[in-house]
């Protein structure tokens, strides 16, 4: 929590480093390496904004503290686990993304039940910060929500963006099929060539999805005049959405 404290302060800092992460950043239809001086180009698929918009309101993902959610589901619709970094800065951007149902802060990725903040804050759990995506494959695909993924972070740090270090705010994405691992690595190979040095995501089966607590979730759209929403979040809002 210090972390973010101080980047709320450091202001300029943040810009500064929000800038190193859209190194690589590309349009969505167009990953190739002619597009690689195109480091601020838009995904093509967004909509522009006057404003950002808010969250959807409502939750379609049954979800509580200390219980993992499970991940079967029996309609249309299908997950997705992303980690990169703080889960508010993931959330505020996904939660907005058309297609997407909702999105859930958590923790993923380490071995003991029911984590805590407080415990997976000390970097010694093995979890990462993560979103549990719930989304609609006829309005927008796995491969697009790996799209945005490279475009709000930098996946060439390892255990760190920006003011968060420690290997809970790790680049991850947890798999929960094997059409889901392949078009994770088919990305990332994508990318490669996309970006200044090595990209050091992991690409693991996903496990137990355990929610975050309850003043984690939807943070930004009911905090977002708070200072690391203001220099840390919303930017990557407007970057992704083309806020005019």
């Amino acid at each position: 929590m210090k972390s973010r404290i101080y980047a709320a302060i450091s202001v300029a800092l943040s810009f500064f480093l929000l800038s190193c992460t859209s190194r690589g950043s590309t349009a969505i239809q167009s990953m190739n390496t002619a597009l690689t001086a195109s480091k601020n180009a838009k995904p093509l698929f967004l909509a522009s904004r006057d404003t950002p918009a808010q969250g959807k309101g409502g939750r379609r993902i049954e979800e509580q503290f200390g219980r993992p959610v499970t991940l079967g589901r029996t309609d249309r619709l299908q997950y997705a686990i992303l980690a990169g970094g703080c889960f508010w800065c993931l959330e505020g951007v996904y939660e907005l993304l058309p297609g997407v149902e909702d999105v859930v802060s958590g923790y993923e990725g380490g071995p003991a039940a029911s984590p805590t903040y407080e415990e997976v804050s000390t970097g010694a759990t093995g979890y990462a910060e993560s979103v549990l995506i719930l989304f609609d494959p006829a309005q927008v695909n796995y491969s697009e929500l790996l799209d945005i993924f490279w475009h709000i972070h930098d996946p060439t740090t390892k255990d760190r963006q920006g003011y968060d270090i420690g290997p809970q705010y790790r680049s991850a994405i947890f798999y929960l099929n094997e059409t889901q691992k392949a078009e994770a690595n088919a990305s990332i190979q994508a990318q490669g060539e996309l970006w200044p040095a090595p990209i050091v995501t992991e690409v693991r089966p996903a496990g137990l999805f355990w929610p975050a607590e309850d003043y984690h979730q939807d943070f930004y759209s009911k905090n977002p005049d708070y200072g690391y929403c203001q220099a840390i979040i919303t930017p990557k809002v407007e970057k992704v959405f083309q806020v005019k």
